[in-house]
């Protein structure tokens, strides 16, 4: 990573000890794992979303190709996009249907004995 030998590690270690003392150097090693971490994380982040974005890219352009062609006249890869995004449509289609009978329906006529 930053192609640190061991000698280079133990003077690091020594002049942290020098400046910070021994009291505060363990929570100053912590914090920097914190750190460390924390940017790990938002790359791993970045990467997964820029990937995501790249496969939509990826979608529209062989949804283009698909309304160019015609559906009938697809390569594969661009038939397989196509299924990809007519299951995505579905499952996001799917939270927002209305349940058949839940019981406690509210759009009951008003009786006129309610008042």
């Amino acid at each position: 990573m930053f192609d640190i030998g061991f000698w280079e590690l133990v003077v690091i270690a020594v002049l942290g000890l020098i400046v910070l003392g021994p009291e505060r150097l363990p929570g100053a090693l912590r914090s920097m794992q914190r750190g460390v971490s924390k940017v790990k994380e938002f790359t791993s982040n970045m990467q997964q979303e820029l990937n995501h974005e790249l496969r939509i890219k990826e979608l529209h352009e062989h949804l283009k190709q698909a309304e160019e062609l015609g559906m009938d006249k697809l390569p594969p890869d661009v038939q397989r996009s196509i299924v990809e995004l007519q299951a995505a449509a579905q499952q996001v289609q799917r939270p927002y249907a209305t349940p058949a009978n839940t019981g406690n329906s509210t759009d009951k006529p008003k009786d006129s004995s309610d008042g």
